[in-house]
């Protein structure tokens, strides 16, 4: 029997998918994955983005998310997670975390199912800190007033209607302290609509000790007009400092406000700024 277009296209792209799960901790690029299909780097990208619905890039962050998550889940650090799971480096493991998981308010509200979250308040120098841990990475930090326990158990439910809440501050305080000196980078497993998504991405992008403005974000996110519903999405932001909204600055060049009052806005920067220039 004669062997059809179709069946060719099927066997290709299935043996793309079987490689990408054999070698994701490899983290194949285009052409590699192409040279084993047999086909050139732009056919294979349309293939398989046609037969799949999402392109091989994405197919493979995928795949390489659910990896880390169950190995996060059982235990392993950051950064037997992040090699193990062929990345070269924590940040690009919670760059992963955040810039997959856009959804929609509906699917907003059903959040939490099958999680436990650990939670904890506790002191910092930047005061009353409150914060929370899915397993897979820190889904809320907040400061001040927010960190009051009710308060912030109240907010998290809301996140997270479906989860199940556990309070341990001393074992949140310890998880929490490298990240918030400036010393580490820790995941995030934050989730928001496809356009908050984008605009927390674009904040991971903005260097250590850098500023940027909301129209520069918008210029990055391909939304030139959006300047406010981009400062909507950097005021929603629930993990402030891990996504550094700190950063944003009014177009004047006036550091403006921070959801956390100016004073930690200052203390962010300064600190930032310290470390570049030694």
């Amino acid at each position: 029997m004669t062997r059809t277009h179709d069946d060719r296209t099927y066997d290709e792209i299935a043996g793309a998918i079987r490689y990408i799960a054999a070698h994701f901790d490899e983290q194949p690029d285009l052409a590699t994955l192409a040279r084993e299909a047999g086909l050139s780097e732009s056919h294979f990208q349309r293939t398989f983005s046609e037969a799949v619905g999402i392109s091989p890039k994405r197919f493979t962050e995928l795949v390489t998310r659910n990896h880390a998550r169950q190995l996060l889940a059982r235990g392993n650090s950051l950064l037997d997670t992040t090699y193990a799971s062929g990345l070269s480096s924590p940040s690009r493991l919670q760059d992963l975390f955040v810039k997959l998981d856009g959804l929609t308010p509906a699917q907003i509200r059903r959040l939490g199912e099958g999680l436990t979250i650990q939670w904890g308040v506790f002191q910092t120098l930047l005061g009353a800190t409150a914060a929370a841990w899915t397993g897979q990475g820190i889904c809320r930090l907040v400061f001040g007033e927010a960190a009051h326990p009710e308060a912030f158990e109240q907010h998290l439910a809301g996140d997270w209607p479906a989860a199940l809440l556990q309070r341990d501050d001393a074992a949140m305080a310890q998880r929490m302290a490298p990240a918030l000196m400036g010393d580490a980078r820790l995941p995030v497993h934050v989730r928001g609509t496809n356009f908050q998504v984008q605009v927390w991405q674009a904040l991971l992008s903005i260097a250590e000790g850098a500023l940027t403005t909301y129209g520069s974000i918008a210029h990055l996110i391909g939304r030139p007009s959006a300047s406010r519903a981009v400062g909507n999405a950097v005021g929603d932001n629930p993990v402030s400092v891990l996504i550094p909204c700190h950063r944003v600055i009014r177009e004047s060049g006036v550091l403006g406000g921070y959801a956390w009052g100016l004073e930690r806005k200052v203390l962010l920067l300064g600190r930032e700024w310290q470390k570049v220039a030694a």
